[in-house]
């Protein structure tokens, strides 16, 4: 049983873990965007800033500012890593006209952590790619000593408990849209997620209080941020705060 749940942990673990590097972000409609428009992004649990490489490639084509920050989410906890972000707009991002974000699964929670008592003059809108907003099960069951080890103390932070740090964090007073996957590559993590998922985090866990727009696509929680249909969305909220809910969404990874 040991055995099991070790390998148990280690699959999450790889889900939540760095996939491949970065991809092309293909052909797409290319818009105008404002100048002096800086996107931060922020990647999730286990992973750098090559994971969102593919979207930064996207937002610099379409005209952004952008800043791809690395932060280390297993050995900092969730107030170190504010604190670094904090820093890191300070050195880069308080002249820009407007700040935006773009998030991956934990990044989110960083950025409603951060926001929650820092609110930059210049802010813009945020899109959140796979946030546990309200917890993923997936931290439940697995929450022990191994575990714990692994993702570090923000990690282990991110249940459904109350008094975790998802759920200890304010509704948002932000613009905010949400992109949830709905494909899943971990299919010991569906089993055990109630409801639809992306292998990681619940589709009804991704909603928060006072989002703009929520959408769904049929990506998983490792892939979602590489596929050029999100980053095509992402930039629409990011340009007008909605999505674009008339065209299909293609499966993915």
């Amino acid at each position: 049983m040991k055995s099991l749940r070790i390998w148990a942990c280690l699959l999450v673990f790889a889900v939540l873990g760095p996939g491949p590097s970065s991809v092309d972000a293909g052909p797409e409609a290319k818009g105008v965007a404002p100048t002096s428009e800086t996107v931060m992004l922020l990647h999730g649990l286990g992973r750098s800033d090559r994971a969102m490489r593919a979207m930064e490639n996207r937002l610099t084509t379409e005209g952004f500012d952008v800043e791809n920050l690395r932060y280390p989410s297993t050995r900092l906890g969730p107030e170190e890593i504010v604190e670094l972000v904090d820093r890191e707009i300070d050195s880069c991002c308080r002249e820009s006209a407007r700040l935006h974000f773009v998030t991956h699964s934990l990044g989110g929670i960083v950025v409603r952590a951060y926001l929650a008592t820092n609110r930059p003059k210049n802010l813009g809108r945020v899109v959140m790619l796979s946030p546990p907003n309200q917890g993923s099960e997936l931290v439940d069951k697995f929450d022990g000593r191994i575990f714990r080890w692994m993702v570090g103390e923000t990690g282990s932070d991110l249940g459904t408990d109350p008094n975790s740090l998802p759920n200890r964090l304010p509704p948002v007073d932000f613009p905010l849209g949400v992109i949830a996957g709905t494909a899943s590559l971990n299919p010991i993590g569906s089993v055990l997620i109630p409801g639809d998922d992306d292998g990681t985090v619940a589709v009804a866990r991704m909603r928060v209080a006072g989002m703009a727009d929520f959408l769904l696509v049929r990506h998983s929680h490792t892939f979602i941020m590489q596929a050029p249909s999100v980053a095509a969305q992402a930039i629409r909220f990011l340009r007008f705060g909605h999505f674009d809910h008339e065209t299909p969404q293609g499966e993915g990874r």
